[in-house]
């Protein structure tokens, strides 16, 4: 009772009477329809009767009935191109060859027609090239083998497994036949003993998900979520199994309700059971992780490469409001001398939270306040919900009646429920008429001068005290085949992203897109990026970020972040430095923080933490040529940004489930600090030479090290021989030409590269950019670097400065075979600082002990 108490007076302060009353309602209309749609035999008390089962019913999961049907026996096996037709006593399997390594086997029950369309699939069938392949039957069953996989079909009864064909270990497999009771699916495969279970999306625990259940079902959790919170905004049926030391992915493509157990029940069990939908999944087979990642990023689509200022520091609040306190804002970023990109614009700049507009005396005149901001340097990023406000004198609302773009009940009725602004209606992002209108209402934000879209509360979420998102029996036009909520639920927030992405390069042809969407599914990387949602300004929350952040990354999705201090809670200065430091090295780094908490900008809590926040926002400014490379090497091969250090080092069991520190790009390694008061960690160092970041201090890999970390101090490592490019630091991207490119040298053997477009246009996709290879050896005491580049763009810089990391006593130094003599060594830094001409090959002589 006080519970609902507290719930009341809450929504009466923030909502008002009439939202509040729609709250409490919202739960009683879903039941109702539900029950009305689901049977509509049903009527008069019968009816009021199931509504009330309806509102009591709560989901739980449970395994199939015993009397579930299964497959049965194996009849017959016929091949149709890539395709081998499995016929069984109860259903047809058939196992389609996409490439050597990546197979699709999709269950046929009786009287169900083969769709294999899907929104997280970019690629067809047609777009893979033909793929060789053999049949043998055998006393195991049958066998069909490319040069890299073997799908074994045992016969009695049907069950497959997969196997590497050069000794036949076996990869996964069914544990059990594949079933289904109605229109409910379940599909159990086996686990190693030592087999680790990665990705699935976002999911609010440590790194490996084994031991537990997950719910495929995007949600909001009704305000901040906790550690161990489940399903929240994003979930992906995908995840990646390392097993003895080899890496293979599997995808289950179905978009309704569903469930993954990942050895909760039986330890070496994983179960996918779905509420309805195909059973359809993809296996995606190594050994190496990265192969995986790679035919991952070809199946669901390749990141678009986002705008370079993008990659910049980004501040936000619920909300910075009015228009003055925006201007102040920014003001004070360049008083303070503290780098920033972009300013985030919360509900509060709309009238009345309606969508597309601006609230008449708290922005009056939005235009000269964007063209203000971007005279000083930043970009607006606007916010845009899906809801919009049922009010017949809002433009929106009646264009979007009369172009029939809301979703409707089955008998044609709209779909209406409570929002931010009150009853709200709700696009059918899956009808590609509707996600053309939405596009051009953007036409509006981007003349006032807006550079990106922030889309949120699109799982889809629907306020009520039990309703949370629309009833399943709300029909979506689904590419023109008709389904319901149940099934296009999950990817709402993708196909809005899809439509917003799609609008805004309309709009602006040959301008690159920015978009943040809070809800997905797999695939978003083709349209936008995600952030984690509303986490909690905790030490726990900042520790967590860390696997969630990789974990969304194996899934594709590696242009990713948490709110920067956290949003729900008064961040306190010491964790909002600690947290600071760790964003430097997230993909998505903004500060966003919540109504009636704190406020968390980087100079708020004063000294020490003002100058150490700002020294590590330069560090991140300074180091965007390498930041930029590492989402290029993204967009071509799917390897995200911000790894867990298993990706390079899968044989190395220390790897596997170690949640604390990462890689960002090829380079560096980071080892955030994430509980108050240390000023040391231990930091695993796996195989090879390392060297401090900060002292070139070389260190021998594959063991621990106790690092000092004083408030000031990330624990950062470069690999050794690695080139990492950077440039001067701005307040802004495009402050000034860059006139000059650092690179720092890490000695040793290794290659690195450089990637260089002009990080606003589409033309690096006709060949305007630029890739430089950059090739170190060391043979006693001679460091040598060379260079390769491809490519037309020419860049701004025209100088090079070389910072040499971790030497003792440089002899000779030379570029092109032209001896250097502007060079300096800081003994205190053990490096050597050097400008040179852009050469093709680099040379120096050191101390030989010191680089051995």
């Amino acid at each position: 009772m006080m519970n609902n108490m507290r719930r009341l007076f809450s929504s009466l302060r923030m909502f008002g009477l009439a939202t509040t009353l729609q709250m409490a309602v919202s739960p009683l209309r879903k039941a109702y329809h539900s029950a009305r749609f689901g049977n509509p035999a049903v009527h008069g008390p019968t009816l009021w009767l199931a509504t009330w089962r309806a509102l009591r019913a709560r989901n739980g999961w449970s395994p199939l009935p015993t009397d579930a049907v299964q497959p049965g026996a194996v009849r017959s096996h016929e091949v149709h191109g890539q395709t081998v037709i499995v016929t069984c006593e109860h259903a047809t399997i058939h196992i389609t060859i996409l490439a050597e390594d990546l197979l699709r086997v999709q269950l046929q029950r009786p009287g169900e027609a083969l769709d294999h369309f899907s929104y997280a699939i970019a690629r067809t069938d047609e777009q893979w090239p033909p793929v060789a392949f053999s049949i043998r039957r055998g006393e195991e069953g049958i066998d069909i083998a490319t040069a890299r996989l073997v799908c074994r079909v045992a016969t009695t009864p049907c069950l497959l497994s997969f196997h590497d064909p050069h000794d036949h270990r076996l990869i996964t497999g069914e544990r059990k036949a594949t079933a289904w009771h109605g229109a409910a699916i379940a599909c159990s495969l086996q686990l190693a003993d030592d087999e680790h279970v990665y990705g699935l999306g976002e999911k609010a625990f440590g790194l490996d998900r084994r031991g537990r259940a997950y719910t495929m079902w995007n949600s909001d959790p009704n305000g901040a979520y906790a550690p161990g919170t489940d399903p929240l905004y994003l979930n992906i049926p995908f995840y990646i199994g390392l097993n003895n030391r080899r890496a293979y992915g599997l995808f289950f493509d179905n978009t309704y309700r569903s469930r993954i157990d990942v050895g909760a029940q039986a330890a070496d069990t994983l179960t996918f059971q779905a509420e309805g939908g195909p059973l359809r999944y993809y296996l995606l087979y190594g050994p190496r992780l990265a192969t995986v990642l790679e035919r991952w990023s070809e199946l669901t689509g390749h990141m678009r490469l986002p705008p370079l200022w993008a990659l910049g520091y980004h501040q936000s609040r619920w909300s910075y409001t009015p228009d003055h306190r925006v201007r102040e804002l920014a003001a004070q970023f360049r008083q303070q001398r503290i780098p920033c990109d972009t300013i985030h614009l919360d509900i509060h700049y709309m009238n009345g939270y309606r969508c597309f507009t601006w609230h008449p005396r708290r922005f009056p005149n939005p235009a000269g306040l964007i063209s203000q901001l971007h005279g000083w340097g930043f970009k607006v990023v606007p916010l845009i919900d899906c809801g919009i406000k049922n009010d017949c004198s809002y433009a929106v609302c009646n264009d979007g009646i009369a172009h029939k773009v809301f979703c409707t009940y089955p008998d044609g009725t709209l779909f209406h429920g409570p929002v931010w602004p009150g009853d709200c209606y709700f696009p059918d992002f899956t009808n590609p008429a509707t996600r053309d209108w939405w596009g051009r209402q953007y036409r509006s934000l981007l003349n006032m001068g807006a550079d990106g879209i922030w889309n949120d509360m699109n799982e889809p979420t629907v306020f009520g005290w039990g309703a949370d998102t629309l009833p399943d029996c709300v029909r979506h036009d689904w590419e023109g085949n008709g389904s319901n909520h149940a099934q296009a639920h999950n990817v709402y927030g993708l196909q809005m992203a899809r439509a917003t992405a799609d609008g805004l390069a309309a709009l602006r042809p040959g301008r690159r897109t920015f978009v943040i969407t809070r809800s997905a599914w797999a695939g978003l990387q083709r349209y936008a990026m995600n952030w984690m949602g509303d986490n909690v300004s905790t030490w726990e929350h900042l520790r967590l970020s860390i696997p969630m952040m990789a974990n969304l990354g194996l899934c594709g999705l590696a242009f990713t972040g948490p709110d920067c201090g956290g949003f729900a809670g008064d961040c306190q200065p010491e964790l909002l430095t600690r947290w600071i430091q760790l964003g430097v090295f997230t993909p998505f780094f903004r500060n966003h923080s919540a109504l009636g908490t704190a406020d968390q900008e980087p100079w708020v809590h004063g000294e020490p933490y003002q100058s150490i926040n700002r020294r590590y926002i330069e560090l991140r400014y300074h180091l965007l040529p390498y930041f930029y490379t590492t989402f290029w090497q993204c967009a071509q091969s799917g390897m995200p940004m911000l790894r867990p250090l298993f990706v390079h080092w899968q044989e190395d069991e220390r790897t596997h489930s170690l949640d604390d520190e990462f890689m960002f790009g090829d380079a560096l390694l980071i080892a955030p600090i994430g509980r108050p008061g240390d000023n040391q960690r231990p930091v695993y160092l796996p195989a090879g030479v390392w060297y401090d970041w900060w002292t070139g201090q070389r260190y021998t890999g594959a063991h621990t090290v106790e690092v000092q970390a004083p408030l000031d101090h990330l624990p950062i490592f470069a690999r050794a021989g690695s080139v990492v490019p950077a440039w001067p630091v701005m307040q802004y991207t495009g402050e000034r030409p860059i006139d000059r490119l650092t690179l720092h040298v890490f000695p040793g053997e290794g290659q690195s590269v450089l990637y260089e477009d002009d990080g606003e246009t589409l033309a690096y996709q006709d060949g305007a950019f630029r890739i430089t290879h950059f090739n170190l050896n060391i043979d006693q005491g001679l460091l040598t670097i060379e260079r390769q580049e491809e490519g037309s763009f020419v860049p701004m810089w025209a100088d090079v400065e070389l910072i040499v990391h971790g030497v003792d006593g440089v002899e000779t130094a030379s570029a092109d075979g032209q001896a250097l003599t502007a060079w300096q060594y800081e003994e205190a830094m053990h490096s050597l600082h050097c400008c040179a001409p852009w050469a093709q090959k680099y040379t120096f002589l050191f101390t030989p002990s010191v680089l051995q």
